[in-house]
């Protein structure tokens, strides 16, 4: 279920926020708006910037996903100086492509392992509190406000945009 919850919802989230960004380009070609304007605008004078939601929630994915497998060090290392869409894209794109190394199998022990991160002075939390008490919260906390500020500033995104596609059924007749 972890396995799912993180790794299958993280890159769902993540390719959800390309789709967003590609409204945002779009937006800014079609305004004649410098696309750095988008990219460093932000909800509130002490809020991170699009540019820094899109790299933590990069971060959020990758290194939650590390984590709760124990592969911290083969998570990819990125230095966080992105400025351009094309650099942010390549960074998604490196996420993504290191989810995709994970199988269900590598979250056997997920649940239970202890996880510490040093801003805890000491404390942890198992696997499974990690990942829904922290990690699934804090991605979504970051694409949303990603979101937001695109909004905010005129990008024509909606809930469908965010949500990304369903896997709805067909009712048996």
């Amino acid at each position: 279920m972890l396995y799912d919850l993180t790794v299958v919802q993280f890159s769902k989230m993540l390719n959800n926020l390309n789709h967003v960004l590609d409204k945002g380009e779009a937006f800014a070609a079609l305004k004649r708006v410098d696309i750095a304007v988008l990219l460093n605008s932000r909800l509130a004078a002490d809020q991170f910037n699009l540019i820094r939601q899109v790299q933590i929630a990069c971060d959020t994915a990758k290194i939650g996903v590390a984590r709760l497998t124990g592969k911290l060090d083969s998570a990819p290392k990125h230095d966080d100086s992105e400025t351009t869409l094309s650099e942010l894209r390549l960074r998604i794109a490196s996420v993504l492509e290191y989810l995709d190394g994970f199988s269900e199998a590598d979250f056997a022990h997920a649940a239970t392992i202890h996880i510490s991160q040093p801003r805890w002075e000491g404390k942890y939390l198992t696997g499974y509190e990690f990942a829904i008490e922290h990690a699934i919260p804090n991605l979504y906390f970051h694409i949303t406000t990603a979101y937001a500020i695109l909004r905010h500033n005129g990008v024509e995104v909606g809930k469908k945009d965010y949500l990304g596609a369903m896997p709805y059924k067909a009712p048996i007749l």
